[in-house]
């Protein structure tokens, strides 16, 4: 896994994120794709149903070896763990209770988090729809890769190594990028989740903890269930840093491999983004996707074109300072 080094910059862009534009255009060609708008009441039972299952199985690992607790938590924990991340993407916009009861989904990502092990619902949330707004953009879009990054996670086997330390950099990057005051509701997050696991610990013991810790590590890392941290924006193809995934993860993920789709549409809750695509194919069927989030793996390792370095990166307006824009955690009122 040795060798050959990846790019050496980021692909600086000097236009917008193209979302907007093509949204503008597919709801002049078909407006009726806002009858998709609103949100899945489903994504409750989900929620509650995933808790219970880890529940269930925080009993069963309590006195099993260490090497078993990190196969379970690869091949089950993990699944499950990684699962509830994306629906906790869904939640951070309102796609649960409907953009009308913001603090019933604030509530709803709190306790789903609480099976993930570290409080990331509310953080997560306050960034992401930033992220959208300002896709790309330097020193305001957290999910792009830091210039350390770049420079140090070049070779094949470095990157690998970064993919280890994904969910790492995810939770460090804004603290350098971006650092924000606590909110009272991140306060609540990290309150609820240190009692959840201190109560995981009291009443199952230290391997059950350590089930959900590490599931929640390695899900988010060289997991096949990770994957859409890379398909997502690392550009594969120049010229495009957005690309959908189109393949069987996507049941367990809410759609959130339909990545171009969402960011068209932010407010169609994931299971309803296949129809976006059936409804306007003339505006995705041409764009490069992918099919295998672990080919996505693979590719990301092993191509020189292709590292932490493979991100669009753009200059432009800067990030607006108006607190009109922006509500009390992070909502952009255009969303």
């Amino acid at each position: 896994m040795g060798g050959q080094v990846s790019r050496t910059d980021f692909e600086w862009v000097y236009t917008d994120e193209p979302h907007a534009t093509r949204r503008k255009e597919i709801l002049a060609k078909h407006p009726e794709i806002k009858e998709l708008f609103g949100h899945d009441p489903t994504i409750v039972y989900k929620v509650v149903f995933m808790i219970a299952l880890q529940l269930i199985a925080c009993y069963f690992v309590q006195d099993v070896s260490l090497p078993m607790i990190i196969l379970l938590a690869y091949c089950f924990g993990g699944v499950i763990n990684a699962s509830m991340m994306t629906a906790i993407h869904e939640i951070s916009h309102n796609l649960a209770f409907g953009h009308s009861r913001p603090l019933h989904n604030r509530i709803l990502g709190i306790v789903g988090n609480v099976i993930i092990a570290v409080p990331v619902s509310i953080t997560f949330k306050k960034y992401h729809l930033e992220h959208h707004k300002y896709q790309g953009h330097e020193k305001v879009d957290v999910d792009l890769p830091l210039k350390m990054e770049g420079v140090l996670f070049r070779t094949s086997f470095t990157k690998f190594i970064w993919l280890f330390l994904q969910p790492f950099f995810y939770g460090l990057r804004p603290l350098f990028m971006r650092p924000k005051p606590v909110s009272g509701l991140e306060i609540i997050n990290t309150t609820v989740q240190i009692t959840f696991d201190v109560a995981i610990w009291y009443f199952f013991g230290v391997n059950s903890l350590a089930y959900l810790i590490i599931g929640s590590l390695l899900a988010s890392g060289v997991h096949p269930m990770a994957g859409h941290f890379i398909s997502d924006h690392y550009m594969f193809k120049k010229g495009y840093e957005t690309y959908s995934y189109y393949g069987p993860l996507n049941a367990i993920t809410f759609n959130a491999g339909y990545h171009n789709e969402h960011h068209d549409f932010p407010n169609i809750p994931g299971c309803r983004l296949p129809k976006v695509r059936e409804i306007a194919p003339e505006f995705y069927e041409n764009l490069p996707h992918h099919t295998s989030w672990i080919r996505v793996l693979y590719d990301f390792v092993t191509d020189p074109n292709i590292g932490p370095y493979a991100r669009v990166k753009r200059r432009g307006k800067p990030f607006p300072t108006n607190p009109a824009e922006l509500d009390g955690d992070g909502d952009t009122k255009a969303d």
